[in-house]
């Protein structure tokens, strides 16, 4: 089941670094490399989930550097050329924009769905037919977005605020965007999910490369400048030149705060059933992950004896160690080889402090 279009394209975002789920996920190794959700890594599964809806030739990858041998390793199916290397981390704003004006010289019709490459989706047949709607849209100017119907007043989300039914002959409910929310407390978060007319912010976009362009050039024009430097000369022995000179002087800034929260004509696709997760933390392992009668999980190891243990997850490091756990509830426990981290589940959350104090500390070889 293709898109039927030979102007779409995927491009999987995929220089993250992931460091909620350390310490697994280290600088070396982002979580999108690692299997942390059966065999294969996250990335691998971004892939393999466009299977029969692009052809290699049509998916991009934008990563950085360190990461992007691995990643043509992991996934050689993808053309040497498809892999649009950062010179250094600058926000999805920058991303999103060197990957449309890359496709916009190739292919003057292009579409893009933008696609983070650390995500799970459980029901991939639900997803095909929601990029090949939301395609639909973009042709008609807008810029798309995926929103995921709450399950749950979550803080770890931006949330968007759907507006009006988009008019038109659509193969799934659109409506017009009304706001986008910044991740929210809690009270908010409950006071959102309760007017039934918010999603999640999947971070998962769709829209026709010259219109985020336009975008781009009204809502942040040091980009806009940019990005037309760096395509002019994409192709030739000035690119990586002119990729070097005219990115590392841009702001890190996301797309959504960038460009999104103040473009004209965005619309939403409200998704619920596609069994979505941006696995953002230890403790979301959860929803992807089937556990045992007592709600423990044990992944990447099968050494786990579980002993009056309940609802506790268990990443192994070393399939030889055997990790016993006696009278321990709702607890994370990760073996991370050189590191072994233990905490409550409902605080898996604060993983991203202990990387900042290991930062700050320049405890460097934990990181």
């Amino acid at each position: 089941m293709s898109t039927g279009n030979v102007h779409t394209y995927a491009v999987i975002m995929a220089g993250g670094g992931g460091t909620r789920l350390w310490p697994v996920s280290r600088k070396e190794k982002p979580k999108q490399l690692l299997p942390l959700i059966g065999q294969d890594t996250l990335f691998q599964s971004t892939v393999q989930r466009l299977e029969n809806l692009f052809p290699p030739e049509r998916i991009l990858v934008v990563t950085v550097e360190e990461q992007a041998r691995e990643m043509r390793l992991q996934a050689p199916v993808i053309p040497e050329e498809n892999y649009l290397i950062e010179s250094a981390p600058r926000g999805t704003a920058s991303v999103v924009g060197l990957a449309a004006a890359v496709l916009h010289k190739r292919d003057k019709d292009a579409t893009m769905a933008i696609l983070p490459s650390d995500h799970f989706i459980r029901n991939r047949d639900l997803f095909h037919y929601l990029l090949k709607a939301a395609f639909d849209v973009a042709e008609n100017g807008y810029l798309v977005t995926l929103g995921i119907t709450p399950i749950q007043p979550s803080t770890a989300y931006g949330y968007i605020q759907q507006g009006e039914p988009l008019t038109g002959d659509y193969k799934y409910p659109t409506y017009k965007v009304k706001s986008f929310k910044e991740k929210p407390d809690e009270e908010t978060a409950r006071k959102l999910l309760h007017t039934g007319d918010h999603s999640w912010n999947s971070g998962m976009f769709i829209w026709r490369a010259d219109v985020i362009l336009k975008e781009i050039d009204r809502q942040m024009p040091a980009l806009g400048v940019a990005l037309k430097n760096i395509s002019s000369a994409w192709g030739t022995d000035e690119q990586t030149h002119a990729l070097h000179k005219n990115w590392n002087s841009l702001k890190n800034v996301t797309v959504d705060y960038g460009v999104m929260e103040n473009a004209e004509r965005v619309a939403i696709l409200p998704a619920s059933g596609l069994g979505w997760s941006d696995v953002g933390m230890w403790s979301s392992l959860f929803e992807v992950l089937l556990p045992d009668m007592d709600g423990n999980i044990a992944t990447n190891s099968n050494l786990h004896l579980a002993y009056e243990t309940h609802n506790t997850l268990v990443y192994g490091g070393n399939n030889d160690r055997l990790i016993v756990t006696i009278g321990v509830d709702d607890m994370v426990i990760v073996d991370g080889g050189d590191v072994l981290m233990v905490c409550k589940t409902d605080q898996s959350q604060k993983v991203k402090d202990v990387v900042e104090h290991l930062k700050k500390h320049r405890q460097e070889k934990y990181l």
